[in-house]
């Protein structure tokens, strides 16, 4: 899978990525809407993460959605 299909699922994967990281509100996810850069960002602010991390985390999500 890749994040044009997820951006294309949005409201499908919204609740995985809430389990993943339960600090992101559904206001947080509506506002990132597919946007993988603002979903960083929003991992970023609310876990006190750098940049690499958070792109690591979502590239982890990325990889578990293949399987």
């Amino acid at each position: 899978m890749n994040w044009d299909q997820i951006q294309g699922n949005w409201k499908q994967f919204k609740g995985q990525m809430q389990e993943r990281w339960g600090d992101l509100t559904e206001d947080d996810l509506d506002q990132a809407a597919g946007n993988r850069e603002q979903l960083e960002g929003k991992i970023q602010e609310r876990y006190g993460k750098t940049k690499e991390e958070a792109r690591e985390e979502v590239d982890q999500l990325v990889a578990e959605l293949k399987d």
